[in-house]
């Protein structure tokens, strides 16, 4: 039983760091990636359809995404969508594909970017946390149930602590790691 619920919180911090690293990689970093625009939706026969689905995307440069989609007749409507996504970035369509050029990104645009991943990693560890706490009141009512010893409570609070922390820790490397991504000229 205890083991099931170890495992529970390292299931459920996993998924913390997933989301950070997926919120992490949408972000501009002043290099071309397919990241950035493979997620934008663009209304395709009636049905939002992610942009990942409906074409090639290619980065053949550092500062190029190149966009071929499948159906030509919707290189206007993923044009379109790109404008309304609000990347940052202009298309370029040429009738048969879309150019994104990527432009350098500016010091206080580096700055504003470094503020979001910090802010986006602080949402996780408090995600860590959120799960830390539940899974604790989960251990205590157990305790006070009876379910389980008091030694048996305090270690398993014990390793889901040292659990919490190892996965705070690795959240801290991620923005680290990002933020100097980003800083990078």
């Amino acid at each position: 039983m205890l083991k099931v619920i170890i495992n529970e919180t390292e299931d459920k911090m996993k998924k913390a760091i997933k989301v950070l690293k997926d919120e992490l990689s949408h972000m501009r970093t002043g290099r071309a990636s397919t990241a950035l625009i493979e997620n934008i939706k663009i209304e395709y026969y009636g049905t939002e359809t992610p942009l990942r689905e409906l074409a090639n995307l290619a980065v053949p440069e550092a500062e190029l995404i190149v966009i071929q989609p499948w159906d030509k007749t919707i290189i206007n409507v993923i044009e379109k969508s790109i404008w309304k996504a609000d990347i940052g970035i202009t298309p370029n369509n040429d009738g048969n594909v879309i150019r994104l050029t990527i432009p350098p990104m500016t010091e206080d645009r580096r700055k504003e970017i470094a503020k979001l991943i910090k802010k986006e990693a602080e949402a996780a560890k408090v995600a860590v946390r959120n799960v830390r706490r539940d899974i604790n009141d989960k251990i205590k009512k157990m305790g006070k149930n009876s379910d389980i010893s008091e030694d048996q409570s305090k270690e398993v609070l014990k390793e889901v602590q040292e659990i919490t922390d190892r996965y705070t820790k690795d959240i801290d490397e991620i923005y680290k790691a990002k933020e100097v991504e980003i800083m990078k000229v």
